[in-house]
């Protein structure tokens, strides 16, 4: 069998996910688990139906066929009183069926509700959850059933009830492992960008991939209530024999007489030990079937023009997004200080710098989902006219997705393995625009043509293990349009792509400028890239950006030594059989800034006063600054 498994799934080596293929195999092609499935139903069928047509009292006595073996007038045979024992199976086990039931739901609802609430929002959440099932745990079981019980004598929903709490730990804990597995996966980040609410994150997004543990958890603890239950009223401390049947009286009876005869104690033990290894087998079956289902979108859609947004006088020279003095600090420390650049309507602005300069943070940033506990700490994001720092967390995810559009730079995680193409595109869809599922899958056709898939049915049908890099990275783009943004980030959209693929991308996001009008930020190391697509670009080192310019004066006339460096050392410039200039030194770590110059240990115009004193930004022209008191030595061409 194949399978997908995501990268914290692998490193775990925890959850596998069957491929469509075994997901429409299903219950037949698992005899054990059809078996047992099958039983079952039979048992919950029986137990509602034959009660109510048998005409015999589950109580009537006849002394003289006491003990009586299987006949054709009793099939299972009578007890020590003569009653017949296949009659009182029956009547005895909706009883049964009934508090397993009740504590089945109480176990799940806690165990599942508390553990996605801890995983998911994480913090003090997780924290005073986790010790709630920490308390719990500590608890010895049967003692606190014992104190129920003498509280509510006899009393079987008290006991499931108490069963179900003390138990609900066990799955709370598996839950909360298998969120948070999940919510760091990018697939999930990808979803929020697209504009998901928190709740459709959990349901659509967290909870299929804890099918396949909550159906373990859940079938193993049916089978121990089944024992409980028996175990209790065996004791005569639930369900005494004075209310009725039930599955463990009548062992206890079969128990006081198994010396005489032994036949009585396989029908009553017998159903007792079947249940529970059918609900085994079942959960088993199940997880191998439900872990990995599929979701089947649905899909007209009068949406995207394939004529370009005519432009607007009024706004072409105006910034559609105006960023100003931003700061962003992790747990106290700053790791982007000062960043401010502005993107037009229409235009392509590269973001670009070596690892670690702070650019994927800034493009985050601007989206207001920066990792665990970083924050904006200080400057201005306006887009549109609406400033986005301190945007309360409902209208920001407004944005997202609908305004701005995520283009992630690693494509197959930005995808759930647990559903299509088409699934997933339907649902970014309908979350931004009010269609019925028939058009939703229209608009997924339309969005798929759009960025060039030939066969848009099929990639549409497949799961994102049937893509290839190129073609998971066009999904991606599929989905940041699926809302028609005015703006799309894109986060080194390329890297992992081999040259021609990723000429492709650079062709079809060029392609979708023309045609939809809409403004790029593109973060990149790749010079080559930069100049392909971009008309602008802001160059960051270590926090900071350092030089702004457009495409053609920042590669004829660098004004930061920096920018110099890096396009001395870009392979597309250097002679063939050259060895390429490298920096001197690495970017430093944001706790080991320089009290001056970010740059200057690595430079060779740094003096003491580059040292001494933070550098202001000079601007050149219009588009044009620099962050540099020695611009003008550079040697321009």
């Amino acid at each position: 069998m194949s399978v997908v498994v995501t990268p914290a799934a692998r490193d775990a080596g925890a959850v596998t996910v069957p491929t469509p293929r075994a997901n429409r195999r299903g219950l037949r092609h698992k005899p054990l688990g059809l078996v047992s499935a099958c039983y079952l139903v039979v048992l919950a069928a029986a137990s509602l139906i034959v009660p109510g047509l048998v005409s015999v009292d589950p109580e009537a006595q006849d002394l003289s066929h006491a003990l009586a073996g299987p006949s054709a007038a009793h099939w299972l045979g009578t007890d020590r009183l003569g009653r017949d024992v296949l009659v009182r199976l029956l009547v005895s086990t909706p009883g049964t069926l009934v508090d397993i039931a009740e504590a089945v739901v109480v176990f799940t609802v806690l165990g599942v509700g508390l553990g996605v609430l801890a995983g998911f929002l994480g913090r003090w959440t997780d924290r005073t959850i986790s010790r709630f099932g920490d308390l719990v745990l500590a608890l010895p079981g049967i003692i606190v059933l014992l104190m129920v019980l003498a509280v509510f004598p006899g009393n079987d929903l008290a006991a499931m009830i108490a069963l179900g709490v003390l138990s609900s730990p066990v799955l709370l804990r598996v839950v909360r492992a298998v969120t948070i597995s999940t919510r760091n996966e990018l697939f999930v980040r990808a979803a929020r960008l697209s504009g998901l609410t928190t709740t459709q994150l959990i349901r659509r997004h967290i909870l299929p991939w804890l099918a396949g543990p909550i159906t373990v958890q859940v079938s193993l603890f049916a089978a121990a209530a089944v024992l409980a239950q028996a175990g209790l009223s065996f004791l005569g401390l639930a369900r005494p024999e004075t209310a009725g049947p039930s599955w463990g009286n009548m062992i206890a009876e079969a128990s006081n007489v198994i010396s005489t005869d032994g036949w009585l104690l396989v029908p009553t033990g017998g159903i007792v030990a079947i249940t529970v290894l059918a609900l085994g087998l079942l959960g088993d079956a199940v997880r191998d079937v439900t872990v990995g289902r599929s979701t089947r979108g649905a899909g007209r859609w009068t949406g995207l023009s394939d004529a370009p947004r005519p432009p607007d006088d009024t706004t072409a020279t105006a910034a559609l997004l105006s960023v100003r003095g931003l700061t962003v600090g992790f747990a106290g420390t700053t790791v982007v200080r000062d960043v401010a650049f502005d993107v037009r309507a229409g235009e392509t602005v590269g973001i670009v710098g070596e690892s670690g300069c702070g650019k994927t943070v800034t493009a985050r940033s601007l989206l207001g989902l920066l990792p665990g506990d970083g924050r904006v700490t200080a400057g201005s994001i306006r887009f549109d006219g609406t400033e986005l720092v301190g945007l309360d967390e409902r209208r920001l995810a407004g944005l997202r997705g609908s305004r701005i559009g995520f283009v992630a730079q690693d494509p197959m995680n930005g995808l759930d393995p647990t559903f299509r193409v088409g699934s997933q595109l339907v649902e970014v869809i309908r979350r931004h625009q009010a269609l019925s599922r028939r058009a939703a899958r229209q608009r997924t056709r339309e969005l798929l043509e759009l960025v060039q898939f030939a066969e848009p049915e099929q990639v549409a049908r497949r799961y994102p293990h049937e893509l290839s890099g190129g073609m998971a990275q066009r999904v991606g783009i599929a989905l940041a349009l699926a809302g028609d943004p005015d703006l799309l980030i894109a986060d080194e959209p390329t890297t992992a792509l081999d040259v021609t693929v990723q000429a492709e991308i650079l062709d079809l996001l060029r392609g979708l400028r023309s045609r939809l009008g809409m403004a790029i930020i593109l973060v990149t190391h790749d010079w080559g890239v930069l100049a392909d697509l971009c008309d602008r670009a802001v160059v960051m080192y270590a926090g900071e950006v350092v030089e702004q310019a457009g495409i053609g004066d920042l590669y004829r006339a660098p004004r930061h030594p920096y920018t110099e460096g890096l396009l001395a050392a870009n392979p597309h410039r250097a002679p063939v059989g050259d060895a390429l200039p490298a920096i001197a030194g690495t970017v430093p770590t944001p706790s080991a800034w320089p009290g001056g110059c970010h740059f200057a240990p690595r430079c060779r115009f740094a003096t003491e006063q580059c040292r001494a004193e933070r550098v202001a930004v000079t601007v050149l022209s219009r588009d044009r600054s620099t962050r540099c008191l020695h611009f003008d030595q550079l040697v321009v061409p």
